[in-house]
Order: structure tokens, then sequence, then C-alpha cells
């Protein structure tokens, strides 16, 4: 058995211990108190004294994209435009090589372990990437197959054999640490009949998955009136869709989507109907609003997630379009334009976000019977956070002291299961 002490230990399920400890035996926690009770009840246990920091949960990022890792800061220049975006990303994706691809994912996994993230909710194109990077940093995850551009119905049994033939495939690499799911792209990008034919299978087959849906104002238009940006490109490619005259989550309770409890990312262009047809059906949400923001999106609903109950979790996107993957960053952020939001109710806590970075992206996963708290029995996926830097002294409160004044850079240590994946000291 180990223990591993510091002046905060954050359990998430419970109020912070000062002085506290949490004891790990092997992959789980053991005992979570104050430092002096537990080495009282474990005197043989090797010691580790972190000093000024906090014990915390890891960090879930339930949506991120790690193999266009490489992309950070490429696509800047088209932000303003996220129609152009992403035309210029599929055109940067096809020049990269398979190699390139993965690294790229390694690279990714590699910022996110110093950045105290433990688990990803990952989308890739090619599956196997993020799948190879999870497992080479050793963090937990679920990697989500995405679908290829297939909007039209006309192909949707060729598309479906595609998908799921190569997730069977990748069925196989599935760890204990890093499963399978699958994410039908958006609802622009996938025709309805596909649509179906992936609910169906999630559900016969207890597949997770997760959906962009409701991100943009063009996605917006495209589904209530049938117009714009992305009708231009079918009519382009000569690919036959139908509008269905309704809002993005609308279109996917008709098509029995929602049923299968998926994850959506984004939620920024959501009604108020819309949000309590998330809720009513079990579906979740990962808020993502650092991306959100640099597109020029809007500002997603999120009190209003919380207060309908819906399990949310927080995600970085991809650094193509956010630049960093730091959950602490994002927190703080997320707070202070849930707060700035015209229509605001009330304002969100730094320990509703720090909640929502561990415990709520773990419950948006369907992983909180192993991680998102500092619980007896439940998987040791741990974050150090140092709190030595002169910006974050004095600490009057160690929820602001995390969320408002600390990020990445301040982050000690990283545990997955018991194994420690990074540490600051041997880097």
């Amino acid at each position: 058995m180990k223990i591993h002490a510091a002046e905060y230990v954050l359990p998430i399920s419970s109020d912070p211990v000062r002085n506290g400890a949490v004891v790990i035996d092997g992959e789980r926690i053991a005992a979570v108190g104050t430092r002096d009770d537990i080495v009282s009840q474990f005197p043989s246990a090797d010691v580790t004294d972190h000093g000024n920091a906090a014990i915390l949960p890891g960090f879930v990022n339930c949506h991120s994209h790690l193999e266009i890792t490489s992309m950070r800061g490429a696509l800047d220049d088209v932000e303003h435009d996220f129609s152009a975006w992403l035309l210029k990303l599929n055109g940067l994706r096809a020049d990269l090589s398979d190699d390139d691809i993965i690294a790229a994912a390694v690279a990714g996994a590699t910022e996110g372990a110093q950045a105290g993230v433990t688990c990803f909710g990952d989308i890739g194109r090619m599956g196997h990437a993020g799948l190879h990077a999870l497992k080479t940093v050793g963090l937990r995850g679920i990697v989500f197959q995405e679908t290829e551009f297939s909007p039209d119905n006309r192909t949707a049994d060729e598309d479906f054999l595609k998908l799921a033939t190569k997730y069977e495939e990748l069925k196989r690499e599935e760890t204990e640490l890093v499963r399978l799911g699958l994410s039908p792209h958006s609802p622009y990008t996938v025709s309805s009949r596909l649509f179906e034919m992936i609910a169906q299978y999630a559900i016969l087959n207890r597949v997770p998955l997760t959906i962009h849906a409701a991100e943009s104002a063009d996605e917006h238009e495209l589904l209530s009136q049938g117009t714009g940006f992305f009708e231009g490109i079918y009519e382009k490619f000569g690919v036959e869709w139908e509008s269905p005259h309704c809002t993005p989550i609308e279109y996917l309770e008709r098509l029995g989507v929602l049923s299968t409890q998926p994850l959506l990312a984004h939620c920024v262009k959501v009604s108020d109907s819309d949000i309590k047809k998330i809720a009513a059906n079990g579906a979740k949400i990962a808020h993502c609003p650092k991306s959100n923001a640099k597109f020029g999106h809007g500002y997603a609903p999120f009190e209003q997630f919380l207060d309908a109950g819906i399990a949310t979790g927080l995600g970085s996107d991809s650094v193509a379009s956010n630049n960093v993957c730091d959950m602490l960053e994002e927190s703080r952020f997320a707070a202070l334009i849930a707060r700035n939001r015209e229509g605001s109710q009330r304002f969100i806590t730094a320990k509703q976000m720090l909640e929502t970075a561990t415990l709520g992206g773990a419950i948006a996963l369907g992983l909180d019977a192993l991680i998102g708290t500092l619980s007896t029995g439940k998987q040791a996926d741990i974050a150090v956070v140092s709190l030595v830097h002169t910006a974050q002294q004095p600490v009057n409160d160690i929820h602001t002291a995390l969320v408002f004044a600390s990020n990445a850079r301040d982050v000690a240590m990283t545990m997955v299961a018991g194994r420690v994946v990074y540490d600051s000291n041997a880097a």
C-alpha cells in the first residue's frame, strides 16, 4: 500500500480535507482521510508527501480529437468562418500519413496526462490512433470511432457496413482502461437512415455513442430551414438530403437516437424544449466553452444543463480549435462565461466547476462507478496540483485557488489505476 498526502485532499463526493491523505492499494483507493488518521491506520505503508498541493480525482476530458493535435494553430486564420475551418481541416487531414496521425494522438494524450487528465472521451476518424495513444501513455478513456461524410440515404447500407466492420476490428483492441464507442459525427454529415441503423446497433450491442449536436448557426439553419452553407455543399457533391425543419435535438429524438442516451458535444444552439428532451431521454452533454467561443458560436446554457439534471462534463475539443488541453483553464473559462451569459440566472461556483471537470465527466462517459471521486473502492485515478506559485497565494478557498488561480502547468503528478503516468519531478 502507498499513502499520498497533501495540504488539501478533495474527494469531490465530500468536503475537502485539510492535511489529508489517500491510501492506494494496487489499482484502487483503499481509504481517504486526514493524514494523521490514515498514517495511524496504515503504519507500514510508504508515504509520499506532496506538501503544499491538492490531491483530487483526475480530470475527465470528455470531448477531444487527439489525432489532429498536429494542427494546433494551423487553422486559426479561418476560425472566424466555421465552414471554411471544416474544409481546411479535411484538406490538412488528407495530407497526413497514418504515422503522422498516430504521433499526433500520442502527443495529445501526453499533453493531457501532463495537465492532470486521466480519462478522455476521444473521437477519431482513425480510431486505432486514439486507442494506441491512450494505451501508450497509460490513460483511461473511450475512443469513439467516427463516421466519414455520409449524409445521403442512398449509401446508408454501405456506410453502416464500413463503420460496423471497422468497429468490430477495433473492438479487439479494447483493454480494461480503454473502451470503444461510435460517433455518428453530426446531424448534417450522417444520413437519417444511417443514424437509425447506428442507434439500433448501439442499443442491441450496448455501444456508447457521442455526437456533435446543435453546435453552430449553420447547422441550425440547415436543420430548421434547409438552407445555408451545408445545403450548398450537398448540391456541389450531388447529395440527396431533405431538411427535417426542426432543431437538431428534435431531429435526433425523431430518429430514436436520443433514446441511446448519447453524449452530445457542444449543444450551443438549444432551446428550453431541447434541454427538456435531452434530460427526458437521459442523454448527456460535453460542454466545450473555449472551443465554442473561439469559433464565435455563442454561449451554451451550462447552468440550465445542470439545473435540468443533465449529466454534463467538460471537453477541450481539439487543440486545432482550442489550442490547449487544460481542464483547469477550461473550468475557469466555463465559470466566467456562464456568469456573464445574457439570461444567466445564477453564478456557477468554482466548486461546481471542479465537480463538472471530474465527476461530471465520469458520469457523462458512464464511468462514474469507477472514477470521478476519491472514494474507497474506486480506481486510483488521481491528479496532484501544486499550490506553491506566488500567483496562487494565499489559499483562502481551495476550490477558487484551483479554478481561478491555477492551470495545467501547476499539475505535479497524474496517476491512472494506481500507476503514475506523469511526474513533474521526473519530467
